[in-house]
């Protein structure tokens, strides 16, 4: 099961890695330029370590799903995905906007892109990983 569960953190960190591009880089690009009083100038910000996080997320979320879930299938994968994605997006999204001055479009679209990376993750480790 190690070898499912590190193949699948593996495919899981790529596809996070290009959808967080697509998201971040093309659909919020703009808005993060319009309030970059907000973030750390692009010279110091840590690449490296977003990249880390983001692996140490797949192997946690894609250990879950492998380890702890006992009906393994594709139902099963997209709830876990929805289930995930909604409890993280939320926090991620509005949790921020209630405390933080951000645009309110900011919040939707980390939400929604927490969503459907979780759910698409989900999937992907849920085909990786069979019964």
């Amino acid at each position: 099961m190690l070898k499912k569960v590190l193949l699948a953190s593996i495919a899981v960190f790529i596809l996070w890695s290009a959808l967080d591009f697509v998201i971040h880089g093309m659909i919020l690009g703009a808005t993060y330029a319009s309030t970059a009083q907000l973030w750390r100038p692009q010279a110091e910000m840590k690449t490296w370590l977003l990249y880390l996080v983001t692996f140490i997320a797949a192997f946690t979320f894609v250990g879950i799903y492998g380890w702890l879930i006992a009906s393994k299938g594709t139902g099963t994968a997209l709830r876990y995905g929805l289930l995930f994605g909604l409890g993280t997006g939320i926090s991620m999204g509005y949790g921020t906007y209630a405390f933080m001055p951000i645009p309110y479009m900011l919040a939707l679209v980390w939400f929604l892109g927490s969503l459907v990376e979780y759910v698409a993750g989900a999937l992907l480790a849920g085909v990786i990983i069979r019964e």
